[in-house]
């Protein structure tokens, strides 16, 4: 990190490009291994480090670089994909082969189109610690060192995120030991990057992409959209702490509706289509299992993070129309998972009176909201109080 604090307070190049060419193996291979194309892989690269130096005043100082890279890398790469209609399970079927105790290049055939699926899954400091174990070459003491750890505890840390890539792999058809796909990562994830590409990319990211070409621009757009999607997985769980301390808020259950949904505004899929969704889900795993960082409180709208609840939880919100266009406060300094998350929103918007401007009073009204549910048809109506009567 001493790198990077040089680069953001002195505005170095040398310090940047040092950067660049100790983490760009790192990232070039990740990508390569997705796409397949030595050409992707390189315009990705590019981009993820233009990412970087946009990026770099914001990462916090327990930020794990490599991991961040990392991650960033896999996210544009997904951001690739998604453009080019391309599928990253297209050609997996080919290598998938149930074998027990296969040499190490036999299991890397194997593990090398799903590896890329299998750290998305991990959470982040499993994924941290495979990455600096595997793809960096630390031992567990500068593991330790990194994460702030004991280097005890980064062993088990490696062994236990070795062991949910052990399962993940098995799940599909690769079996294969937690030694035998460690030994496989070590010697094949990172691969020479083409000789010149770190010269290049320091000079464009150093301009902050001003002299990218138009494809790696749109390529940075959609990476910073998917990043900025799991950042906006945070926003809907900050309620936890401020409001659930407040009490339990039930939610009323009615088994058969007598609504119209034409009365109301619904939710829509913040991603866009049933097939985003399962794109997203293949390579992030099912949107219960996210977790959501700390967030400070603010005001958000109701129609949006209601919109994300539906992604998470696969229930339908049927809004009042001038609720729909209100907002409310909610923060948490908790981390949560996806199921927590929704639960947060939920009782943000029954306890932290939420505000919407009506237009017969010509004013905001400010209260707090009834929510209905209906399992069958897993709906959740959002309403006023006044207007709950005519629903239960």
């Amino acid at each position: 990190m001493e790198l990077l604090r040089q680069y953001v307070l002195q505005n170095s190049e040398d310090a940047f490009a040092a950067l660049v060419a100790r983490h760009v193996n790192l990232v070039f291979s990740a990508a390569l291994r997705k796409t397949g194309s030595t050409a992707a892989a390189e315009e990705i690269t590019q981009a993820v480090f233009i990412i970087l130096a946009r990026k770099a005043g914001r990462l916090g100082a327990g930020t794990v670089l490599s991991g961040w890279l990392y991650h960033t890398a896999r996210l544009t790469t997904a951001s690739y994909l998604r453009t080019q209609i391309r599928r990253a399970h297209r050609e997996q079927e080919a290598y998938m082969q149930s074998l027990t105790d296969e040499p190490v290049t036999k299991a890397w055939q194997e593990i090398e189109p799903l590896l890329e699926d299998g750290m998305g899954r991990l959470g982040e400091k499993d994924r941290n610690a495979i990455v600096l174990r595997f793809f960096d070459g630390k031992s567990f003491q500068e593991i330790g060192a990194a994460v702030g750890s004991s280097e005890n505890a980064a062993k088990k840390r490696v062994a236990h995120a070795l062991e949910k890539l052990r399962k993940f792999f098995t799940k599909r058809g690769v079996h294969s030991t937690s030694a035998i796909i460690a030994g496989a990562i070590s010697a094949n994830s990172i691969q020479a990057a083409p000789v010149g590409l770190a010269k290049t990319i320091s000079v464009v990211a150093m301009a902050k992409g001003a002299a990218a070409s138009a494809s790696t621009l749109t390529l940075i757009k959609g990476a910073l959209k998917i990043m900025a999607w799991t950042k906006m997985k945070t926003a809907i769980v900050i309620g936890v702490c401020v409001f659930l301390a407040a009490g339990t808020v039930t939610i009323q259950q009615v088994r058969k509706p007598k609504y119209n949904p034409n009365d109301f505004q619904a939710t829509t899929y913040p991603t866009g289509s049933p097939e985003m969704m399962q794109y997203l889900t293949n390579n992030y795993g099912h949107p219960l299992n996210y977790t959501f960082p700390i967030t400070a409180v603010q005001l958000s709208s109701i129609n949006g993070l209601l919109n994300q609840c539906m992604e998470v939880s696969g229930w339908r919100y049927l809004m009042d129309k001038e609720v729909a266009a209100g907002s409310v406060k909610f923060g948490c300094p908790k981390v949560y998972n996806g199921e927590e998350w929704v639960a947060a929103f939920e009782s943000a918007l029954q306890t932290n009176k939420p505000e919407w401007w009506v237009a017969k009073k010509n004013g905001f009204r400010r209260e707090n909201l009834v929510l209905i549910r209906f399992p069958k048809e897993k709906t959740v109506l959002v309403l006023p109080k006044e207007k709950a009567a005519k629903y239960q």
